[in-house]
């Protein structure tokens, strides 16, 4: 088959959250069905921070947070003054910034907009958050574009669409509450592909997302009997979808591909950022405000925004935490090709992360390998609300970034097989796009995935590993990172002291 096949389309099924080490035969037959049917890619990993709305938008873009802007689930927005706070999980919000941006909410072209300007379609089905199933799609109704949410009508466009698949499936199931696992949604998103938007639409690439076991693995427990539940309910839908691949999206010229956004570690001990802030001398809040000092943005991967941006006060912050039992890798902008401005710190250009919109001082939790009762490993210090032994993602342990990728279709070279080759999210949109004709823009970071097609080279392939460290008093932080070819990847890093 031509890497430029007209007949050539795409649906890429992500299930948010889910483990790569989670899939086997009793609990995931059907991803293990696929994976029988095309390639494994076993060295897989997500982009830092490890969570949903970095993640996703890295897939769409093709590109690393510091391309694409989207620094983490919540940001603080200086390019307006006085500075706002910003949780990308509102749908309506992101749509209003884009538009007071001119459309530059995303710094980088998206997914949907390549294949709009190529005279293509993507549609999206998603029970995530309305917020992160915009980001898959975020100017769908600007091209007239299919996105629906299995949930919220406020992320549904257009709305015709959403009213035959209502016609057809049924309504829009509510939003079950946090700790009840969403079965209906997923089932509902997979009808609606299967009954409306493929057989009257047929989109040349389809994005449909699963927004579990995430949620489930936050309330329950990574390896839970709850969590388990909704993997092997999701992996049922998945398997209506490889049904109809195999009897009828195949021969269409439909490229599958499995994925997930990051992995799930499980916190072990609570601790409080702000107190020990506070009693450090800082005036912390979790949102800009006169009488607020630093801002400490929610979420599991730390994110300071300091009102005092100078290289005192940043150090002054940085050897806050680092004297903290709790402070993993500390990420500062960027004093010199491997240090950041404060000493202890990285670079955030290390991890890739040095955008505008990036906090000052960024760290993660400190992680370790402890095995939890579940008999996953990974676990972390972690600062929100819930109990102990929950599922938690964000930060820079292997688990973590650990992603999952699959890919069948004519265009997939040997049935069965596992590539090694280490890859990541940002190498699915240049892979899509080189299979469908289309060119990459530069902004770019992935690479097109070769090594898995049939017209791919099969010569030897670079890879090479490097290690980065800085220290402060007895604080020490190691960063590995692999390269392949000039594509580099984020593989862990770890803190003592």
């Amino acid at each position: 088959m031509s890497t430029c096949d007209s007949l050539t389309k795409g649906l890429i099924v992500s299930f948010d959250g889910l483990r790569p080490d989670l899939i086997s035969p009793e609990l995931t037959p059907n991803l293990c069905r696929l994976q029988s049917l095309g390639v494994t890619l076993s060295n897989h990993r997500t982009v830092y921070p490890s969570e949903t709305r970095s993640a996703f938008p890295s897939f769409v873009t093709g590109a690393t947070t510091g391309r694409h802007g989207m620094v983490g689930n919540k940001y603080v927005d200086r390019s307006v003054s006085p500075s706002r706070y910003i949780d990308t999980a509102d749908a309506v919000l992101l749509r209003r910034l884009d538009l007071e941006s001119g459309g530059r909410l995303m710094s980088a072209p998206t997914l949907g907009e390549i294949l709009a300007s190529a005279g293509r379609s993507l549609a999206v089905l998603a029970t995530n958050t309305p917020g992160t199933t915009r980001f898959f799609h975020h100017k769908a109704e600007d091209f007239g574009h299919v996105r629906l949410s299995g949930h919220f009508r406020e992320a549904c466009t257009p709305d015709e669409v959403l009213a035959e698949a209502e016609a057809r499936v049924g309504a829009l199931p509510p939003e079950p509450p946090k700790v009840e696992p969403d079965t209906a949604g997923q089932d509902w998103i997979t009808s609606a592909f299967l009954e409306v938007v493929w057989p009257k639409y047929r989109p040349d690439v389809t994005i449909l997302s699963y927004g579990e076991p995430d949620v489930t693995s936050h309330f329950h427990g990574t390896g839970a009997l709850p969590t388990r539940g909704i993997i092997a309910h999701c992996d049922r839908q998945f398997g209506r979808l490889l049904d109809w691949w195999e009897v009828e999206g195949h021969a269409a010229g439909v490229q599958i591909v499995a994925i997930s956004d990051h992995g799930h570690i499980t916190g072990h001990t609570r601790v409080f950022v702000a107190d020990n802030l506070r009693d450090a001398g800082f005036r912390p809040g979790t949102t800009p405000a006169p009488d607020v000092d630093v801002v400490v943005v929610p979420g599991q991967v730390g994110a300071l925004y300091l009102a005092d941006r100078s290289e005192k006060q940043i150090a002054r912050l940085v050897a806050a935490i680092t004297r903290a039992p709790w402070c993993g890798p500390v990420f500062t902008r960027a004093k010199n090709e491997t240090e950041g401005v404060a000493p202890g710190s990285l670079g955030n250009h290390l991890v890739f992360a040095d955008h505008v919109r990036a906090p000052d001082v960024s760290f993660c939790f400190r992680a370790d390998d402890r095995v939890d009762p579940f008999g996953l490993d990974g676990g972390t210090f972690y600062d929100n609300n819930r109990r102990t032994g929950l599922g938690v993602h964000g930060g820079l342990h292997p688990k973590e970034l650990a992603a999952l990728g699959i890919i069948a279709g004519s265009a997939v070279s040997a049935q069965g097989s596992v590539s090694a080759i280490p890859s990541g999210i940002c190498d699915f949109a240049p892979t899509i796009l080189h299979l469908l004709g289309i060119a990459q823009p530069e902004t770019m970071t992935g690479r097109i995935l070769h090594e898995v097609l049939k017209t791919g080279n099969k010569g030897v392939i670079d890879v090479c590993s490097e290690a980065f460290d800085a220290r402060l008093g007895s604080f020490k932080q190691v960063l590995h990172r692999v390269h392949v070819g000039a594509v580099t990847y984020v593989r862990g890093g770890t803190a003592e002291g």
